[in-house]
């Protein structure tokens, strides 16, 4: 089961380096080189039509600007989104001189690492809980910041899940392991938005990374050539790439306001999307815990995962039996 709970008593939101105020024009993390992704649709990783009938899993652009520059992209584009029409997002009708999606989403543990100025503001051991209930450490703790043009795609993790919510909203999309034949999984080729020749020169980015455009990323083949299983059906578009059970799907959803905190267990499937605050930004903390490969569980979502499989792709099935009994 899910869980959400308060966590307002354990996260500081005071001083010039809270995580709460990364708004503040004299934040220590201000001129601090961050990783940024960067991409053309809403999706950072993300199932993309690359060619008719051809669906690829697109990684995003990363590049490296400094944090007041990002910050000050992510304001821009959320704004400007604020005083289109109502009716048409320009999110949703992107232009390819509009700016790409910007997010702060490296899970790699950046918390301790990149924006280590923060690492003080939240308890670097989790929530006490989880210590207790898991029984061991985090593996990662990471830091978010995006605005609402940005929605993670519908995917699992090996990961037991503990998320907090800093500023702004997030809106989750949640699907239990039980639900795996309704996602319709499919072999997809991997690619990264990359720029085009054309926006590069000897010094980096011609015009600096401010002024890239969504027309200025190309989508290109991954070398050497990668294959990604990844989830290709939208709870939020149901009749899309559906498979014979997607209409057996009930899905929870769940909305984390500031200081809620969200258990969200290792196999789970979840879709992310968020509104902004005031200041127009949405920040989060995650801590990711390894989850426990024995027992019953594992076993378990990896059967019905199979059976599912057999019925919607048989094909993918067998490739993954392949490449289990080559390693």
């Amino acid at each position: 089961m899910t869980a959400t709970a308060k966590y307002s008593t354990t996260l500081s939101c005071r001083g010039p380096t809270s995580v709460c105020n990364l708004a503040d024009g004299n934040h220590k993390l201000s001129h601090r080189l961050v990783r940024v992704a960067d991409s053309t649709v809403r999706n950072a990783d993300s199932v993309v039509e690359t060619s008719p009938n051809k669906l690829s899993f697109v990684k995003p652009l990363e590049i490296e600007e400094p944090f007041s520059s990002f910050l000050h992209a992510v304001q821009t584009q959320e704004r400007t989104a604020n005083k289109s029409s109502k009716f048409i997002r320009t999110s949703d009708h992107p232009s390819s001189n509009s700016p790409p999606t910007r997010y702060a989403q490296t899970q790699n543990s950046n918390l301790p690492s990149e924006y280590a100025s923060l690492y003080p503001d939240v308890p670097k051991d989790g929530p006490p809980f989880a210590r207790i209930a898991l029984n061991k450490t985090p593996d990662a703790v990471n830091f978010w910041l995006g605005n609402s043009h940005s929605v993670t795609a519908l995917h699992k993790d090996n990961y037991e899940n503990i998320y907090v919510q800093v500023v702004g909203r997030k809106h989750f999309v949640l699907l239990p392991p039980v639900e795996a034949p309704c996602v319709n999984e499919m072999m997809l080729e991997g690619c990264t938005y990359a720029l085009k020749e054309s926006q590069t020169d000897s010094d980096g980015v011609v015009g600096g990374v401010s002024d890239i455009r969504r027309g200025d990323l190309e989508v290109r083949r991954d070398v050497p050539e990668t294959k990604v299983p990844f989830a290709c059906w939208d709870p939020d578009s149901p009749t899309q790439r559906a498979t014979p059970f997607s209409r057996l799907s009930r899905p929870l959803r769940v909305t984390l306001d500031p200081g809620d905190m969200l258990y969200l267990p290792a196999m789970w499937y979840h879709k992310v999307s968020q509104s902004c605050s005031e200041e127009g930004i949405c920040v989060a903390v995650n801590y990711w815990y390894d989850m426990d490969f024995e027992g019953s569980f594992w076993s378990m979502a990896g059967f019905v995962r199979s059976v599912g499989l057999a019925v919607t792709n048989p094909e993918l099935l067998e490739e993954m039996k392949e490449r289990e009994e080559g390693h």
